[in-house]
């Protein structure tokens, strides 16, 4: 499933990011006492390919608070974050406009995001990919990524693939180049294709399983088995009962 069919659904998400739709199960009685209702198919998308417009953000070691400064994160949803991403790079004190790719109308509609070294280092906020896919961004292309940020962008459904420096920055001069063209990450087949060109690109292999088998909504797959969440919590000595949410 094409990732661009998912922006809708990714736009609705509620804080926690993961509003995804399930079906309850049959009527039959478990081991634990619990229902099977307490046990839902979840349905988390398959991301094996994102395509679309892409934006250069040039720089090596953005950190988090770059991407997300932290005072907007002092909010109860993720919502509107997106408004913010990167604020203290594009706005000066006064609002006013400063030059950055984020700012620049032919970029507006970008989806893949072409970074460099050691992008999302700093602290390890959730903030900054709910920011970034709240921009529009569906797909991050780098040198590096810090391991945190990258864990973060898996959760929401974002890969992090990566090159060498000299395809990004020949990737980043392309893209200024050509605005309007299409790029397509494969994340199954580890390509990224542009123009007439197809590079090699490096995904996780944990990240690459997770996302094209569609089991990289941890969140969701546990609120899905929440039956199974309980029963292993009540045999656990250190939780005590009055912790362990009802089935209702």
């Amino acid at each position: 499933m094409n990732r661009e069919d998912e922006r809708s659904e990714a736009d609705q998400r509620e804080a926690s990011g993961r509003a995804s739709d399930a079906r309850a199960g049959d009527s039959s009685k478990r081991e634990s006492g619990e229902t099977a209702t307490d046990t839902e198919e979840v349905e988390i998308p398959e991301v094996d390919r994102v395509s679309g417009t892409a934006v250069p953000i040039r720089g090596n070691d953005v950190d988090t608070d770059q991407i997300i400064p932290a005072r907007f994160m002092k909010v109860v949803t993720f919502d509107g974050l997106g408004e913010f991403a990167f604020f203290d790079r594009r706005f000066d004190e006064n609002d006013e406009q400063k030059d950055h790719p984020m700012n620049e109308g032919r970029y507006q509609d970008a989806s893949i995001a072409v970074v460099n070294a050691n992008f999302g280092c700093g602290s390890s906020r959730e903030h900054a990919p709910q920011a970034l896919l709240r921009w529009g961004i569906d797909a991050l292309i780098g040198e590096s990524f810090a391991e945190i940020f990258a864990g973060n962008c898996l959760a929401l459904g974002i890969p992090t693939v990566t090159a060498d420096a000299e395809t990004v920055r020949g990737l980043q001069n392309w893209i200024e180049d050509h605005p309007d063209a299409v790029l397509a990450v494969d994340v199954e087949g580890e390509t990224v294709s542009y123009g007439d060109r197809t590079i090699d690109v490096d995904v996780d292999d944990a990240q690459r399983t997770a996302l094209v088998e569609g089991v990289w909504d941890t969140t969701a797959l546990m609120k899905a088995n929440a039956g199974e969440v309980r029963k292993t919590a009540r045999e656990l000595p250190y939780v005590d009962d009055s912790a362990i949410p009802s089935a209702d």
